[in-house]
């Protein structure tokens, strides 16, 4: 593997429960990851492992109790402009077209005014959206929002592209629409793309390698290769070497579920 983009060592997070003095809760435990230059990760593990918590440390929304992130040999001690984040939420301004939306980060970062709108207009090309540059949020469906947040971060230009869950809330038929438009966006970008799902079909079809953590305290269980040939559209979820993973991912999480049941 190339070296490392992003480098997350040995990372732990314990929270203290509130209202419970000394009572600890250790979410993440010994966590190490790498992700290349344009390289697509995935985590995916049961729910409550602890996921969110390990991508807002890398954002650097969270503080961790031991370990170090780091981007291109920099520590991570706060959110700063080489981190884009997307979350399930769109988090769009309302009074602000798609257009304004998009250069909305790289006004902050004082980009002048005429690049930040040619920026803007290739994005929302890029993400299928040309000829609503002008249309409000409240006028778009979910996807078209997604869309909209994912133009907003790629036009700021991160080094490391993280994302949280961020088809959670479309349906079934959108999501797929949604999973082929990031392959194809990621790989055309050379992206580099920490992404984090419950959804095992997605990690499959989006990434390159897959983090499957165990239940809390959060740890890497296994990580995965993923090699598919051709495009990663809907047509790939029916090839053997697919359904060979998708089985074997099932059964990890499967498993996980049965020792948390079971007191193991």
């Amino acid at each position: 593997m190339a070296e490392a983009k992003l480098k997350v060592e040995h990372l732990s997070k314990i929270f203290e429960k509130k209202g419970r003095k000394g009572r600890e809760v250790t979410a993440l435990s010994d966590i190490s990851l790498e992700v290349a230059e344009s390289e697509f990760v995935v985590i995916v593990g049961p729910s409550g492992c602890g996921k969110s918590t390990l991508l807002n440390i890398i954002g650097g929304l969270e503080e961790t109790t031991e370990g170090t992130v780091t981007i291109d040999g920099r520590t991570v001690t706060e959110p700063g402009a080489d981190r884009g984040m997307v979350f399930q939420g769109y988090s769009l301004f309302p009074w602000l077209n798609v257009q304004k939306n998009v250069e909305f980060g790289m006004k902050m970062q004082k980009v002048p005014a005429k690049e930040r709108q040619e920026k803007a207009l290739e994005m929302i090309d890029l993400v299928g959206l040309k000829g609503f540059a002008q249309a409000l949020p409240g006028q778009l469906s979910g996807g078209m929002k997604q869309r909209v947040a994912i133009a907003r971060t790629l036009a700021a230009d991160p080094k490391v592209l993280l994302m949280d869950e961020p088809f959670g809330a479309l349906d079934a038929q959108t999501r797929v629409v949604m999973q082929e438009l990031l392959a194809d966006v990621s790989r055309k970008m050379k992206t580099t793309v920490l992404f984090i799902t419950h959804d095992i079909d997605e990690a499959i079809l989006l990434g390159s390698r897959i983090y499957v953590m165990s239940r809390r305290p959060g740890t890497i269980r296994e990580v995965l290769p993923v090699k598919l040939s051709g495009e990663r559209n809907h047509s790939i979820l029916t090839d053997p070497e697919f359904l060979r993973l998708k089985a074997r991912i099932m059964e990890m999480l499967w498993q996980e579920s049965q020792d948390a049941a079971l007191g193991r």
